[in-house]
């Protein structure tokens, strides 16, 4: 029997050059799981110029694309972000309907095409298009999902909603738009296996060892003004004048919005130091966060990789993830699987309940945060709670589970029958949809 194609369309992917924020590790977690349960599976994205056009992994297949573009444009994925959105339009689905799609189809094989923003919509009107000039058409379900409200105004909506099935990642999304005459289904983001592996207990011993005394915060967030960081800001000057020696671990991008957070850290009087890490695993992130002296705020400068995220998210007192706007909120997400006290907003923040499983922000005042924090704190017993909850509540998010029980149900309703990993053997299949084990908390956090 002929199985199914996916084809991934994203501008972001696994290559450093293509990982700008949350889509990166979105669509590698995606991709990632859906070969793994044996599913024939392409990322057409915006790679690395200088490595192999097209790359097999098993069975993901990685196409780089726009490199004769990415090569004049060493800033990343988003450097000539203009240029390389009009020629992946214009020169993707022709190949993919061509070269990738109609040999499969013609066998009697299926396909699902996933794309991913803005980006992407123009190449699902054109992919559209060609596969009904083909008649091919009805053998491909093709969706395209929004993660943010970025470039909403560049879409075509009544054709886009015409080509494809639109998604996005929360209800709070879904509300979003609604508006513009849009109903869309909503799939929630997934996690990587990376963030269920225990956060390693030596590393999170030395970093809080090396940091007694102070309150730990974290922050990890592109620097937009919808993340909150003057929030973060002032939360920490008030933490300071009332004794609480706070310290904020905060690792941001490169955006414009960094010289406005640092400025205001400065005139509340706040000490700041950056640091790098020589080496990015969780040792190295202890290495760079030690002895930081009279300093209130550390910039981490360098790249934080998963495991020196678990080990920051478990070690802080709290996780600083609340926004103003936010579509997910994939950083809390992986702050509670790491058994981390996640502090989230409450926008697109659909799996956090307040006070069982996270700290839940309605607003920018500090004094919220301080209350909720304390409430905390002022039973034995209740921060260990809430860290395990989250931990729980963090396990139904695993690719695999978001994956066969909300994405491949609704493929189902496009052919009229079941898309799932019957590609696989049943004892693997057992193996990839066990729930990842429970992570063990110990009496201090």
């Amino acid at each position: 029997m002929i199985g199914v194609q996916f084809h991934v369309l994203s501008f972001e992917g696994p290559d450093p050059y293509a990982r700008a924020g949350g889509l990166a590790s979105r669509v590698q977690g995606l991709v990632e799981t859906l070969a793994g349960l044996g599913h024939e599976t392409h990322l057409w994205f915006v790679g690395d110029p200088a490595l192999a056009g097209h790359e097999r992994r098993g069975r993901l297949h990685l196409h780089r694309w726009c490199q004769w573009i990415s090569a004049h444009h060493p800033g990343g994925v988003y450097d000539g972000e203009l240029g390389k959105e009009a020629d992946l339009c214009r020169s993707l689905p022709p190949f993919l309907a061509r070269v990738a799609l109609e040999p499969h189809l013609r066998r009697g094989g299926r396909a699902v095409v996933l794309a991913e923003e803005w980006h992407t919509a123009a190449a699902v009107l054109h992919l559209d298009g060609l596969l009904r000039a083909r008649g091919l058409r009805e053998c491909v379900a093709i969706l395209w999902n929004a993660n943010n409200v970025f470039g909403f105004e560049r879409i075509d909506w009544p054709r886009l909603a015409a080509a494809a099935r639109i998604t996005t990642v929360s209800r709070y999304m879904k509300q979003r738009m609604r508006p513009l005459g849009v109903d869309p289904l909503v799939i929630p983001n997934g996690l990587g296996s990376d963030c269920f592996e225990p956060p390693d207990a030596r590393a999170v011993a030395r970093l809080r060892g090396g940091l007694r005394g102070r309150t730990i915060l974290a922050k990890m967030a592109r620097f937009d003004p919808d993340k909150r960081w003057l929030a973060a800001i002032d939360l920490v000057a008030e933490m300071k004048r009332q004794g609480m020696r706070p310290l904020l671990l905060a690792r941001g991008g490169v955006e414009p919005h960094r010289e406005e957070v640092l400025a205001a850290a400065r005139a509340r009087g706040l000490r700041l130091v950056e640091r790098s890490a020589t080496r990015p695993c969780a040792d190295g992130l202890v290495e760079a966060a030690r002895n930081p002296g009279q300093a209130d705020v550390v910039e981490l400068r360098s790249h934080v990789d998963p495991s020196g995220r678990r080990v920051l998210f478990r070690a802080a007192d709290a996780v600083l993830a609340n926004s103003g706007h936010e579509p997910f909120g994939l950083v809390g997400l992986e702050a509670m699987a790491a058994g981390g006290v996640a502090c989230t907003g409450c926008s697109g923040e659909d799996y956090a309940v307040p006070g069982q499983n996270a700290l839940v922000l309605e607003t920018a005042d500090p004094r919220e945060f301080l209350g909720l924090f304390s409430w905390m704190r002022s039973e034995p017993g209740r921060e260990r709670a809430l860290r395990r909850a989250g931990a729980a509540a963090a396990r139904p998010y695993a690719w695999p589970h978001i994956v066969q029980r909300v994405m491949l149900p609704h493929m189902a309703l496009h052919y009229g029958k079941p898309i799932g990993a019957d590609a696989l053997p049943s004892r693997r299949r057992e193996r990839i949809f066990a729930n990842p084990a429970p992570l063990l908390l110990s009496s201090a956090p």
